[in-house]
Order: structure tokens, then C-alpha cells, then sequence
């Protein structure tokens, strides 16, 4: 019985991953290819200065991979020093993140995540969320992919 339950269990979550990853193919190809191969390696990032403040974490950096140039979206790696706050916002656009590296947590409206290396998340857009990482942790980094432009519009 406890076999049978667990295959049920496990069939359900392969089916789950295989229709997200479904999903997520036909969203990226009714957006443009790339029209160059990219390879990006954390190690050889080459990252931009750190960010100063108003609404955004101080220090945090991003590194820039590739642009949409149908939907205008940008995919971007952004690490997040630890202890660091990205201050309650939206954008227009619904937004896609995975972490790539540390800890961090999600405010998503009115619930809160935790994610770790590997965790998934789609932010609709106009959805109010922030993101916080653990003072006394590591940097985190995330992967991130836009639908449209980017725009921040931060909550007062």
C-alpha cells in the first residue's frame, strides 16, 4: 500500500514538473530565440557596481544575460548581499526567478516564502512582493526573467 501511494506521489510530481516545463517552452517560443548561443558560468560573472539604496538593496549587483527583443523582457542574474532588504514593490510584468546560489525569502503579497538553492517562482505582475536575505548567511543569487521591460514601482 505505502509502495503504491508513493509511486501515485512521485507519478504526480513528475507529471506536475513535465507540464511546467511544458509551459515554459511554449511561453519562450512565442518569444524570440536568442540569436547567439549563451553559456553563463557564476564564476566568471561579470557583475555591475552595487546598487546604492532608494527602494534596493544596498550592494546588490546584476549582471545583465540576454534581452527579448519582441517582448522587451530582460534575463538577468541579481545577487543579494546578505542581510540585505529589497523593498516592497510590483512591476507591470509578470516575473520568473530561480535561485541559483544562498537563501533568501519571498513576500508575495501577504504570505512569505523561504526559497533555497533551486527554488521556483513566478511573480505575476502588479503582485506586491519583497525580498530579504538572512543577516549571518551568504550572498544569494537569482536568475531572473522578465515578460516585458522592466519597471519598479515601490509601495509607500
Amino acid at each position: 500500500m505505502q509502495f503504491n501511494l508513493a509511486f501515485k506521489s512521485s507519478a504526480f510530481i513528475f507529471s506536475a514538473l513535465v507540464s511546467v516545463l511544458l509551459l515554459s517552452f511554449k511561453s519562450y517560443s512565442q518569444s524570440s530565440a536568442p540569436s547567439t548561443a549563451l553559456v553563463a558560468n557564476l564564476s566568471e560573472i561579470e557583475w555591475g557596481p552595487p546598487g546604492t539604496g532608494d527602494g534596493f538593496p544596498v550592494g546588490v549587483r546584476t549582471a545583465r544575460q540576454g534581452l527579448d527583443e519582441v517582448s522587451g523582457g530582460i534575463t538577468y542574474f541579481a545577487l543579494f548581499p546578505a542581510g540585505s532588504h529589497f523593498d516592497l514593490h510590483w512591476h507591470t510584468h509578470d516575473e520568473y526567478a530561480v535561485v541559483v546560489s544562498g537563501s533568501l525569502e519571498i513576500r508575495l503579497g501577504d504570505e512569505t516564502h523561504a526559497l533555497e538553492v533551486g527554488s521556483y517562482v513566478v511573480i505575476p505582475g502588479s503582485l506586491e512582493h519583497a525580498w530579504t536575505v538572512p543577516v549571518g548567511g551568504d550572498d544569494a543569487i537569482i536568475l531572473v526573467r522578465r515578460a516585458g521591460p522592466a519597471d519598479f514601482h515601490f509601495v509607500k
